[in-house]
């Protein structure tokens, strides 16, 4: 595990090592361990290295026999010990035990298309001398982040955005205001787009090859149709996932270095625990945390199943300061990110880091079976489905906007004139166009050139390969939600305290096996989670009729406590109206109405207070010196 970065110059360019080590200076917390770069003519390679296999002999960049072949990597592949025996039969010599060796003699055998082989999470860039051509590729849920940009005749390409920033910082004053627009109605920025307008993300499952200045990608991987499997029974479906689950925990226990479980006490986590238990000799490390306010409190629940299956249980109760973390991980962040649930994913990371270098969790088991509660809200309202359309859009357009802001109902009544995708995405949403208008300025909305910013986002719903409704949103939120949010938040939360995550859920093989399944093996009789749930009574987990409570932190008391006091007046300084976003009456208004207790506007203010830290934390930064600076103290002084 570890952060990579490099770029690829002009032609008759040499470029300095010490450019690459400017670019890796970045992104130390992702790779304490080592660092490694290679500048030859045109090229350069970095990498920061966090070791997790073959510690001694791992260092980066890795080439082939005859050195014309270099790579960088991210992640870890976790069936390359079959990889490797199938490429020493075909006459290939290795140098090093580790993983990233075998990308390269693969490569080798079968060019780009050897990404497909690879079994598990990965950022990869690879020169290939002999072609003079660079592949970038990322793995197929977009585990491991990956960034590029294209500008004055030399690609960039870094784990993260600050690594481009470094060498390159004039892109940061081009900023997409679209990309921004879409941050506030979704809380994230959806690849392949980011903050800035020169600078993208590589979508998950695709591949980018860079040759004589032109950048080609292309996609390797996608979901395969849902429904198609046949299942003759319970028994055999129930047989086969804890077949197919325990093989993809196993395979994650493959570590030279201390290993555990981030345990919540909710189904996912627990289902991997208990098959990690089953697998390991010793008793496991699982870690979680509590809050005092015991509506988000999950820590009981942990404990029982730690007691159950008898891990080494480490539980912390926590009152984080949220303005001191906020500070921290908003100068770490280059684009602005609102999952408030990044805080007890940062929390937990950092002290799982006190005890080991990877930690599994239980990612991805809400979007591949169904267990969000908006599923079921989807479902009740497709009875407004019989709304003609154009009965909806009249309504919208000439009904809506005369509703006062404050008027009951309002906002369930554009939901229900929505059709399809366009309503689920507009209950997910937050602060869109259509429904919360008057708080952007109206030069903000001018510059992010019409309504529909999340059409990266809609079209999935329609793009589904998919025979009924919960598999058109399992696809969507799987391709959106998942990567742009759940996976994003889990990588830069764990790297910022240079612990390495492990999904087991989200392993592809078990991936394409429970799309195969029809959606009544995942939400069966309003039970969300129908087959997984099922998994967990046979292996004896505890406590499975509890409600769902997520990972959540308690937004509602902090505005009224620590945020009112401390951050919330962020929001009605004039350096923060006077941008040129907002409309600052609306921005008063919203805050008002939310703390006179007429609405709760607890996650869009949210939203508007982090884009203000990021843009006061890291776009303010005037040289990117003092940036890397400010990231450098920040690891070393964590609150």
């Amino acid at each position: 595990m570890c952060g990579i970065a490099g770029l690829v110059g002009r032609k008759d360019e040499t470029i300095d090592a010490a450019t690459v080590r400017q670019m890796c200076a970045t992104i130390v917390h992702r790779g304490p361990d080592d660092e490694g770069v290679r500048a030859a003519g045109i090229v350069g390679l970095g990498m920061r290295r966090l070791s997790i296999i073959d510690l001694a002999g791992g260092h980066q960049p890795i080439h082939n026999e005859d050195k014309s072949v270099w790579i960088v990597f991210n992640g870890e592949i976790y069936n390359f010990p079959e990889l490797r025996e199938g490429l020493v039969q075909r006459g290939h010599k290795f140098y090093t035990h580790s993983d990233t060796e075998v990308i390269v003699h693969l490569y080798e055998e079968i060019g780009a298309d050897c990404i497909a082989k690879l079994r598990g999470m990965f950022a990869i860039a690879l020169y290939d001398e002999r072609r003079q051509t660079l592949l970038l590729a990322r793995d197929r849920l977009g585990k491991k982040p990956l960034y590029y940009a294209q500008t004055n005749g030399r690609l960039y390409f870094g784990s993260e955005i600050k690594t481009i920033l470094a060498v390159a910082p004039e892109l940061s004053s081009n900023i997409d205001t679209r990309a921004l627009l879409q941050y506030f109605s979704l809380q994230y920025i959806p690849d392949p787009n980011s903050a800035y307008r020169d600078i993208a993300k590589l979508p998950p499952g695709h591949l980018l090859e860079y040759k004589n200045g032109q950048v080609t990608i292309r996609k390797y991987w996608d979901l395969p149709a849902y429904g198609t499997a046949k299942v003759t029974s319970e028994q055999e479906c129930l047989e086969e996932l804890e077949r197919q689950l325990a093989e993809a925990v196993r395979v994650r226990l493959i570590s030279d270095v201390p290993l555990g479980a981030l345990l919540s006490g909710g189904v996912d986590s627990s289902v991997v625990v208990a098959l990690m238990a089953r697998a390991s000799s010793s008793p496991v490390k699982t870690f979680s945390i509590g809050f005092g306010k015991q509506d988000y409190n999950e820590a009981p629940y942990a404990r029982a199943v730690a007691e159950k299956f008898g891990t080494e249980h480490h539980e912390f109760v926590v009152e984080p300061n949220v303005t001191e973390t906020l500070d921290h991980l908003t100068r770490m962040m280059e684009e602005p990110f609102g999952d408030s649930s990044m805080i007890p994913t940062y929390h937990v990371s950092r002290i799982a880091r006190e005890h080991v270098t990877v930690a599994l969790t239980g990612d991805g088991g809400d979007e591949l079976f169904a267990g969000y509660d908006r599923y079921p809200v989807h479902l009740d309202r497709m009875s407004y489905e019989r709304i003609p359309a154009w009965i909806g859009g009249a309504f919208r357009t000439f009904i809506y906007p005369a509703l006062g802001p404050s008027f009951k109902g309002r906002r369930f009544l554009f939901n229900a004139s929505l059709q399809g995708g366009d309503r689920y995405l507009d209950t997910v949403g937050y602060l869109t166009t259509d429904r919360e208008r008057g708080v952007f300025s109206k030069d903000f909305l001018a510059a992010a050139n019409g309504k529909d910013v999340i059409g990266e986002v809609r079209h999935l719903y329609s793009e589904a390969s998919a025979p009924d409704r919960i598999s058109r949103l399992l696809y969507l939120d799987t391709k959106s939600y998942l990567t742009g949010d759940v996976l994003t938040k889990v990588d830069r939360m764990s790297m910022a305290t240079s612990l390495e995550v492990r999904c087991p859920i989200l392993d592809h093989v078990l991936i394409e096996w429970v799309t195969g399944l029809s959606s009544e093996w995942k939400y069966r009789n309003g039970v969300r989670k129908y087959l997984l749930r099922k998994l967990a009574e046979r292996l004896g987990v505890p406590g499975l009729d509890r409600p769902k409570q997520g990972f959540a932190m308690p937004l509602t008391h902090w505005w009224k406590g620590e945020l009112r006091d401390t951050l919330l007046p962020i929001l009605l300084e004039p350096k923060t109206l006077q941008r040129g976003y907002l409309n600052p009456p609306a921005v008063r208004q919203l805050v008002n109405e939310h703390l006179s207790g007429r609405r709760d506007y607890g996650q869009e203010l949210w939203l508007l207070l982090i884009f203000e830290l990021w843009h006061r934390n890291f776009l303010e930064r005037t040289t990117i010196r003092e940036h890397t600076q400010a990231v450098a103290v920040a690891h070393s002084t964590t609150p």
